[in-house]
């Protein structure tokens, strides 16, 4: 032997025996199980094994072909390693694969250390598989430099593999199997450590080696996939500083998947790993910018997934999306987008982050609005089918729908799914809360408002009606009837009057903004009538608003329809509290006097219908009446007081008007005067300065005008039923007095200076009094009948025709008393004979009259106040005779009647005498002389009288014949 050789054995043997000690001390260490210091028996694990792989050299060296006992003994302490290191578990916390790869380590350099010389095929192939798992479990621990010692080791073992020759299949399958692990766990490090180009050059030598992957064990197959696919993935994360590479992932990806779609045949355990690949592959892609790839890739992958119903995985729902994401990048056709979207609808938990991603996609579609509109329908389908779905998604998923159709430009297509979105969920028994209706409605109203603003009347009157829909009634019912009115507002901008009516029908009518709508379709279709009910029905609903009226009033203005302005104007002026302040008085006033200017313009134009205008203009001059009783109570007067000046000529003119214009009118002429009249008293009484003469006169004209109406009314009535009540006597006969002592107030303030108004003032007076006679006689009033009969005889001149009038009157009432009829004869004689102001004719006739209901009476007095008229028309007839007209002006008839009649009563007073003494009947002495003077007196008067008769001389001479005969017989009796 040797210096050498001996040197080398000691060497050996020096080796041996520290690796005997170390061993020894750390089957020591590993015993202890209370106190096991893992990291110094690490530090041991690995010097043993560095120790280990010395011996295995210096033996190797050695030319000793033996060394049996001692390579037994470090193989025999291998395997307990080993075994030892099987029944580790690995834990979270990534310690205990460190400790398994120190064990591994150690072991596999142990047994290598005692492997023989020339080891047998199945003796390579398991040493080349404990250093593959030694290998992968070093680079796992982050040992690279010690694993790459391991492989290095294994290389020569894969080599060793490659020139031997196997047998049977069993150990082909093992050779193949450690081999391609051996590549798989080399191209690990070699990954590791950074070395991709080498790394891809095993990984193409795994895959074009189809032989040894057809012979691999199904797990070493899955593995290898499994490393592919985690190369490939770490490249698409972008670890290195040159960011994501997804062109080599690609490449890893593919041949992963090759190997994967080759031993599928194998196993059916590789679906779930093939999944994983391919998403990762269409990642890649859709990375990388290859869109077509992507969307190969998942459109095999998709159905797979579909098929397997894991709704809740949520690599699965990320495949979905990404495929939805490919085909936005490919801008695809709508229908395969909206495949993509229904089978993430489809496969998706409804909640609201999900329901939100999905809106928010849509966005990117924006002006694909039937897609939107499919995927919005196909979403609420889903979400009703799923009855335990919450409603706040239904709630969010109407609301992005009309947001939605409110930009789809197809109008027709937008309405008919809303009306479908909002009868499905009707359908479905589901009911709106107040808020999510509320936010619906304002988001169809808010677009009614746009179209509307454009001028798109009909899509604005779509979107409003939309808002009727019974979906939203439960919670807002009040809002139905408003969606009518926007929609038939809309149709009357469109000139769609028929399809307004129909649509403002469907809303109650006792509301004032419906009544407010039918109002302006009635105005736009010209129906007068249809638009008065409706102004006069508005002021009775509920939520009536004054600001309706004044709208309506510019309305009807702007229209030209004067009857429908009235009543507006008339339903205006019914919202004025007058008895508030001056201020609404003044508004009053002012609409009184616009009412009234518009009803007489009416009322002149040819067809106008006179009866109700008439009624109304009168009313509208005592609200006028009343309003200024309203000023005078609260002293507002000043404020009001040109308003009250210009309505009370214009009441005055308007009956005068009246007068020759209105048939059948007389009491509503007579109310204007009556209204005219407090007017200009009222406005009188307001002015600083004194009544003057011109308003003196309407005053008067007014007050005699309206009462010689109702008095020609009266008539009228009186003709034409025989009668009239005894009040509405009274009452007239009342109005009569008061006309007459306002119109003698007025003559009293001695301001009227014209002789035709002083003139006038006077008739009105005496025509009062005979219409104070008038009606006192129709109800036997007599004593009243005497005291205007007094009055009149102080009136002056003109009191003969007044008493002309008045005896007119009482001569053909056949109940009138002697008395009265008497007085007033004799007021006529006496005024006619102070006066001179009546014709001869007339005092002749009223003088025969008053004298034969004196003679009639046959009383003393009467007969003495007779003769006493005989004598004053003789005194007439001596003056007639001696002025220039001549005694011709006397009624020959009538002196005819005298002379007979003086000398008629004349003998009858002498015969009456005469028989009082031959019946021997005592007669007081001085009656008999006044009878025989009385006598007396009428011969005489009938002697005179033969002075202006035909053939009066003789006549007067028979006549004083007669009266001596007669006088000597009764002094002979005497």
């Amino acid at each position: 032997m040797t210096g050498h050789s001996k040197k080398s054995n000691e060497n050996i043997m020096a080796v041996h025996s520290l690796l005997s000690d170390r061993v020894s001390r750390c089957k020591t260490m590993l015993d202890d199980h209370a106190n096991k210091d893992w990291t110094q028996l690490t530090q041991e694990l690995y010097k043993i094994g560095t120790l280990a792989e010395t011996f295995t050299e210096l033996r190797l060296s050695s030319q000793k072909e033996s060394w049996t006992d001692l390579v037994d003994f470090l193989d025999q302490e291998g395997v307990n390693l080993w075994n030892i290191s099987g029944i580790i578990h690995k834990s979270p916390s990534g310690t205990q694969h460190m400790r398994i790869a120190a064990l591994r380590f150690a072991a596999f350099r142990l047994i290598e250390a005692g492997l023989e010389a020339k080891p047998g095929l199945d003796t390579l192939i398991h040493v080349l598989q404990l250093a593959n798992k030694t290998g992968a479990g070093l680079i796992e621990a982050g040992k690279a430099a010690v694993a790459s010692s391991i492989l290095k080791s294994a290389a020569n073992y894969e080599e060793s593999l490659r020139n031997r020759k196997w047998t049977d299949d069993t150990q082909r399958r093992a050779v193949a199997s450690a081999r391609l692990v051996f590549y798989s766990v080399r191209m690990e490090a070699a990954w590791t450590e950074g070395n991709h180009s080498l790394a891809v050059y095993l990984s193409e030598k795994i895959a074009e080696d189809s032989a040894h992957l057809n012979e691999i064990s199904p797990s070493a197959l899955e593995a290898l996939i499994v490393q592919f696919h985690t190369f490939g993935r770490s490249l698409l994360k972008g670890g290195s500083s040159e960011g994501p590479r997804s062109s080599d992932a690609i490449q890893w990806l593919q041949k992963a998947f090759a190997m994967a779609d080759t031993m599928e045949s194998k196993t059916s355990d590789l679906s779930a790993l093939k999944i994983s690949v391919l998403r990762t592959m269409a990642r890649a892609h859709f990375l990388a910018q290859s869109y077509d790839q992507a969307e190969s890739v998942l459109d095999e992958l998709v159905p797979i997934i579909d098929s397997i119903g894991d709704a809740a995985n949520t690599d699965y729902h990320e495949l979905r999306w990404l495929r939805l994401a490919v085909l936005r990048k490919r801008q695809a056709a709508e229908a395969a987008i909206l495949d993509a979207f229904k089978s993430i609808i489809d496969h998706m938990e409804f909640s609201e982050v999900e329901i939100t991603n999905v809106l928010q996609e849509l966005k990117a579609f924006g002006s694909q609005h039937a897609l939107g509109t499919s995927v919005h329908q196909h979403c609420l389908e889903e979400v009703l089918k799923r009855q335990s779905t919450a409603p706040e998604l239904i709630q969010k998923l109407i609301l992005s729908l009309i947001y939605h159709l409110a930009k789809d430009e197809n109008h027709t297509r937008a309405i008919n799914f809303l009306e479908l979105a909002f009868t499905s969920v009707r359908d479905a028994d589901i009911e709106l809360p107040s808020v999510p209706t509320t936010a619906c409605l304002s988001l169809l109203w808010q677009q009614g408002g746009r179209q509307y603003n454009s001028k798109k009347w009909s899509e604005a009157a779509d979107w409003y009606l939309a808002g009727s829909h019974k979906l939203f009634r439960t919670n807002s019912p009040s809002t139905t009837a408003k969606c009518f009115r926007k929609a038939a507002l809309c149709y009357i901008e469109q000139r769609d009057y028929a399809q307004a009516s129909a649509v403002i029908r469907r809303c109650p009518m006792n509301e004032a903004s419906t009544l407010y709508v039918v109002f302006v379709i009635s105005i736009r279709q010209g129906l007068e009538n249809e638009a008065i009910h409706a102004v006069r029905d508005m002021l009775n609903a509920s939520d009536f608003d004054r600001r309706m009226l004044l709208l309506a009033t510019q309305i009807s203005y702007q229209s030209e329809m004067k009857p429908v302005l009235l009543a507006v104007l008339e339903s205006l002026l019914k919202t004025l509290k007058a008895e508030s302040n001056g201020d609404c008085i003044s508004e009053a006033m002012t609409l009184v006097r616009c009412i009234v200017k518009l009803i007489l313009g009416l009322l002149v134009q040819p067809a106008a219908h006179r009866p109700p205008l008439i009624d109304s203009v009168v009313r509208q001059f005592q609200k006028a009446l009343a309003l200024t009783e309203a000023a005078v109570i609260q002293k507002a007067t000043p404020v009001v007081w040109k308003d009250v000046s210009w309505l009370w000529r214009t009441a005055y003119n308007c009956a005068v008007q009246g007068c020759s214009e209105w048939e059948g009118a007389g009491e509503q002429i007579s109310e204007l005067f009556d209204i005219s009249r407090e007017l200009l008293e009222a406005c009188s009484r307001a002015s600083p300065v004194s009544i003057d003469a011109d308003a003196c006169l309407h005053l008067a004209n007014a007050s005699f005008a309206a009462v010689s109406g109702r008095v020609f009314a009266t008539r009228e009535t009186m003709a034409n039923n025989g009668t009239c009540d005894e009040p509405h006597l009274s009452k007239l006969l009342g109005e009569i007095r008061s006309a007459k002592t306002r119109i003698s107030d007025v003559m009293g303030k001695e301001v009227m200076q014209g002789v035709q108004d002083c003139q006038r003032i006077e008739y009105f007076l005496h025509a009062l009094r005979v219409f104070e006679v008038e009606f006192s006689v129709h109800l036997k009033a007599w004593d009243e009948v005497s005291h205007v009969v007094e009055e009149v005889a102080q009136s002056g001149p003109a009191a003969i025709g007044t008493f002309e009038a008045i005896a007119d009157i009482l001569w053909l009432d056949q109940a009138c008393p002697p008395n009265v009829l008497s007085q007033c004869l004799d007021a006529i004689l006496r005024s006619s004979l102070d006066h001179k102001c009546c014709s001869i004719e007339k005092f002749s006739r009223w003088l025969r009259t008053i004298s034969t209901i004196g003679l009639s009476r046959n009383t003393d007095a009467d007969r003495t106040k007779t003769i006493g008229y005989f004598e004053q028309a003789v005194s007439v007839l001596a003056d007639a005779s001696q002025s220039d007209v001549g005694d011709e002006v006397y009624p020959m008839d009538e002196r005819q009647w005298l002379l007979s009649t003086a000398f008629e009563t004349g003998c009858e007073c002498l015969q009456f005498v005469q028989s009082c003494t031959r019946r021997s009947v005592y007669v007081n002495y001085s009656r008999r002389s006044s009878n025989l003077d009385e006598a007396k007196r009428w011969f005489e008067t009938a002697t005179i009288m033969c002075r202006y008769v035909p053939a009066g001389h003789d006549r007067a001479a028979k006549i004083s014949e007669a009266y001596s005969s007669l006088l000597s017989h009764y002094q002979t009796q005497g």
